[in-house]
């Protein structure tokens, strides 16, 4: 319909460029107004959670919260640090400090989109890896490179299922992870996407449609902001890794010149 649009002559294109913008802004008024409300529909299901439920669901909630937590921790610390280290033989504490802007800047706007222009001046102009290789990758990675996101909805997803007292069999919980992965790389690069596709990630495992669902994600919704800051540094973290180890492999030998003189 688009291209058919730019084919038309001024005359018939101008009302339909009109009508089409004017829905635009009648759409992004509607959001606004959605967004303002959505914390008193938020309160409304957590509302209804705990009368279903009783108080039991906080300590399920804060269990939840540490699980995401310590697993996103591990990732950044442990796992990211050591595919680094094996691929480049660069101590990771030099990469830590060359990205630490970046990192402040992904926990505090919860979007890897909006942090994209800082993070390519980190891995210019601290990692030192060519704007060659920086431009392709990390606009990339933003995309479709989401480690915290997966993580985050692989244990949200079983954290539903537990809570609806459900036993997920082996084949189910691989079902989770592919599907999770699939679905991070569907994200979008804005904050709280990952709660979105976590209902893709249900439906595989046919919870989609569970009545108890909608009132759980809501609950989850509430303290997802801290976790969607965590998971976002996490992303954007892991972008800025893959970038070091492709300039390394593509022979770019000059990386960290203020740290590795």
């Amino acid at each position: 319909l688009g291209l058919a649009i730019t084919l038309l002559d001024s005359k018939r294109k101008e009302p339909l460029l009109k009508f089409f913008d004017s829905f635009f802004h009648a759409m992004m008024k509607l959001t606004q107004l959605i967004i303002r409300l959505a914390p008193i529909g938020v309160f409304g299901l957590i509302t209804k959670a705990v009368t279903n439920t009783g108080f039991e669901l906080f300590k399920a909630i804060g269990m939840y919260m540490i699980t995401i937590a310590i697993g996103l921790s591990f990732h950044i610390f442990i796992i990211l640090p050591l595919i680094f280290y094996i691929f480049t033989r660069i101590n990771p504490i030099h990469h830590f400090k060359a990205m630490a802007s970046a990192m402040a800047m992904a926990f505090s706007t919860s979007s890897s989109g909006a942090t994209l222009p800082v993070t390519m001046d980190c891995v210019e102009n601290k990692v030192g890896a060519s704007n060659r290789i920086t431009s392709f990758v990390l606009p990339l990675g933003a995309t479709i490179n989401m480690d915290g996101t997966a993580l985050y909805e692989c244990a949200g997803a079983l954290f539903i299922a537990q809570i609806l007292g459900l036993d997920l069999s082996l084949t189910m919980q691989i079902t989770v992870v592919i599907t999770a992965f699939l679905a991070s790389v569907g994200a979008a690069a804005i904050p709280s996407a990952g709660l979105v596709m976590i209902f893709i990630v249900l439906n595989s495992i046919g919870l989609g449609d569970h009545p108890e669902v909608a009132i759980i994600v809501g609950t989850m919704l509430a303290v997802d902001r801290p976790l969607d800051m965590f998971r976002t540094m996490v992303n954007v973290f892991s972008d800025s890794v893959g970038t070091a180890i492709i300039a390394k492999s593509e022979g770019e030998n000059d990386l960290y010149p203020e740290t590795l003189k």
